[in-house]
């Protein structure tokens, strides 16, 4: 019985150490995260007159966002372009990692770190670089120009949804990598070998180990590309123009420019929300395509 309440007393003890461990990480969660999504959803509650701010509560802000073909336009080009950014950086980061994690024997850190290393400077400085590259008389356009493959500058390359695909493609790439690289890394390479000798190809090899084995890698690195690229601001201001923009300037324009704190905190919230929902329904949806893989 004594030896009950020992373990009884040891085991409250030990949640109250942990308890006393998390709550210095609970409470910057509360005052930088739980505090500011309170005074949004209070401000999305409000009505505004004016420069005055109404004191009752009511839904007016929402019906807008909900009602006004604008905002859903923006609200799906986001996802899209989000969605095309996800895409293309997957694409371009499976083979380097892939690379590196089965084909590189020595020195795998420093491979790491090269791969990173354009990603040492400003967020901003890169997104201006492309906008230098891609400009009317960019880096390409003056090339393609002075080699005569073009009479006159390519209007496309700037100011529509192709420039913030790609800049934001180049931006995230090391954010896919590395996530990538581990769960390669973390292979066990017995299991190729096992299916070398039972006489699969390199590629069917990789279609039913490396790449369910890697897919916790590559939903994670979609996820940590697509959630943050939905609410950009950035990028579509610097290199989208109006056919570029998404919902994030928006709200910039709500809360800046127009001075409606109440349609920009609700114009928040909706996007939030639409962007938490289409990301769980990918992770359900990716985790039952990996289940039908292997």
């Amino acid at each position: 019985m004594t030896g009950r309440k020992a373990t009884g007393r040891k085991a409250q003890d030990d949640r109250t150490a942990g308890y006393a461990l998390l709550t210095p990480t609970l409470v910057v969660l509360a005052l930088a995260l739980a505090a500011p999504m309170l005074l949004l959803l209070v401000y999305s509650l409000k009505s505004q007159t004016g420069i005055t701010i109404g004191g009752d509560l009511t839904w007016t802000q929402y019906q807008a966002v909900l009602g006004r073909a604008s905002y859903r336009t923006l609200f799906w080009r986001s996802l899209a372009i989000s969605g095309a950014v996800t895409l293309v950086t997957l694409l371009l980061a499976y083979p380097m990692a892939y690379f590196v994690a089965f084909h590189v024997k020595r020195a795998k850190f420093l491979w790491l770190i090269a791969l990173t290393i354009p990603f040492w400077t400003s967020y901003l400085l890169r997104v201006f670089s492309w906008k230098v590259i891609l400009g009317f008389n960019g880096v390409i356009n003056s090339a393609l120009m002075r080699l005569g493959l073009v009479d006159a500058p390519l209007e496309f390359l700037l100011y529509n949804p192709f420039a913030v695909v790609l800049t934001l493609a180049h931006a995230w790439a090391a954010f896919a990598i590395l996530p990538i690289y581990v769960s390669l890394e973390k292979i066990d390479r017995s299991l190729l070998e096992a299916a070398t000798d039972l006489g699969d190809g390199p590629w069917r090899r990789f279609r039913r180990i490396t790449l369910p084995l890697s897919m916790p890698g590559v939903i994670g690195a979609a996820v940590l590309i697509f959630v943050p690229t939905t609410g950009d601001y950035v990028t579509p201001e610097l290199v989208g123009g109006p056919k570029g923009a998404m919902l994030a300037n928006a709200i910039e324009a709500q809360f800046n420019s127009v001075g409606n704190w109440p349609m920009g905190a609700a114009l928040a919230l909706v996007s939030m929300t639409g962007v938490a929902l289409v990301t769980a329904a990918f992770v359900l949806a990716a985790r039952a395509a990996t289940r039908a893989i292997r």
